[in-house]
């Protein structure tokens, strides 16, 4: 769908071997004529200046297609980004038709009810339009699911499957707990994980499962470097675990051996949710395999990957785990004392705006 660069230098290198394929056929042509006697020095002289001024006029023309190519490239982005959030299936039915052999990304978000919900999931958003064959699978902690995703979901653009499932309560924090008291996410990621299974057959359709959590912040580098997965894939993850990055450690074959990281390193995978990517296929392959909630803090990933892979297997990315393409960022909790005010007065801001 969209007209990338290389394909601008394809028509134009086209078009360059067609003007200069007949600057050489003019060529032949003046050699065989003088060969035969036909024309005169004079004759010659002209004729060299008629190729010459034919030359400049296909440059010329060469230019002008050049520019129209270009014009035609951001107009078919206008178009592509138009039609993506008015007909998202479209599009991406379009978009699997020109890059039929590219594994689809599968994104599994959970997400849950507060006030930043509605900006995390935006933000993300606009990343996950740029991804070419992109699924992505939200999860909401909840007994229903609800109308603000719902809509937004509606509205963004993209393929996707809306889930909803809650936390049991023994596992759900209290409303001043610490975020790494208990884990947060598990049951929705399972869930997703039974409708990847169920619903896709990773023998006809490759693809490759991620774990974008809604308050990360990615690059799209990082989904262009786990779409070649072919059993978990790794990389280093920015502003996690009280360090500036957490990241595999490769030895100097270049497999992974250990982890840089400052809590836990003992683990078998000491690595953040974001820190990775599974080929569904593999994932087929150990279909029983899922997270689980009962392990003690900072296992959760660990009893996932331990199912389906060892250390061994484990795919470097990112330049050797050197770079970082993912954050583990976190909106703050917006401070409501007025918005408390208001309610404790019957006056709240009108329930009828979506935040």
């Amino acid at each position: 769908m969209r007209m990338g660069r290389s394909t601008i230098q394809k028509l134009l290198i086209l078009c360059l071997c067609a003007s200069l394929l007949g600057f050489f056929m003019m060529i032949m042509n003046i050699g065989f004529n003088c060969q035969n006697g036909a024309k005169t020095k004079g004759n010659v002289d002209g004729l060299a200046k008629e190729i010459n001024d034919d030359f400049k006029k296909k440059m010329k023309e060469l230019e002008e297609k050049e520019k129209n190519i270009n014009l035609a490239a951001k107009r078919l982005d206008f178009l592509q980004t138009t039609l993506r959030r008015q007909y998202p299936y479209a599009v991406d039915y379009i978009s699997q038709i020109i890059d039929d052999d590219l594994p689809t990304i599968y994104a599994i978000t959970p997400t849950y009810a507060r006030h930043v919900q509605k900006a995390e999931l935006t933000r993300i958003s606009q990343t996950f339009l740029h991804i070419k064959n992109f699924h992505w699978i939200v999860v909401e902690d909840a007994l229903e699911k609800s109308q603000l995703v719902s809509h937004f979901l509606e509205k963004s653009g993209l393929v996707y499957t809306h889930l909803n499932t809650k936390t049991p309560e023994h596992y759900q924090l209290g409303e001043n707990d610490p975020s790494w008291l208990k884990p947060r996410g598990v049951e929705q990621r399972n869930l997703a994980i039974d409708w990847l299974l169920r619903h896709v057959d990773a023998n006809k359709e490759p693809g490759v499962l991620y774990f974008a959590d809604d308050d990360n912040t990615y690059d799209l580098q990082i989904f262009h470097e786990m779409r070649s997965t072919q059993t978990v894939s790794v990389w280093p993850v920015g502003i996690v675990g009280g360090l500036k990055f957490e990241r595999p450690l490769l030895n100097a074959q270049g497999r992974v051996y250990a982890w840089y990281t400052a809590w836990k390193p003992e683990r078998p995978f000491a690595i953040d949710m974001a820190g990775f990517a599974v080929n569904l296929q593999l994932l087929q392959q150990n279909s029983q395999a899922r997270f689980d909630i009962r392990v003690p803090r900072g296992y959760i990933e660990s009893s996932l990957l331990s199912k389906i892979v060892t250390m061994e297997d484990l795919e470097p990315k990112a330049d050797l785990c050197t770079k970082v393409y993912v954050w583990h960022t976190r909106t703050e909790k917006p401070k409501m004392k007025q918005e408390d005010i208001l309610l404790k007065q019957g006056k709240p801001s009108d329930p009828n705006v979506e935040v």
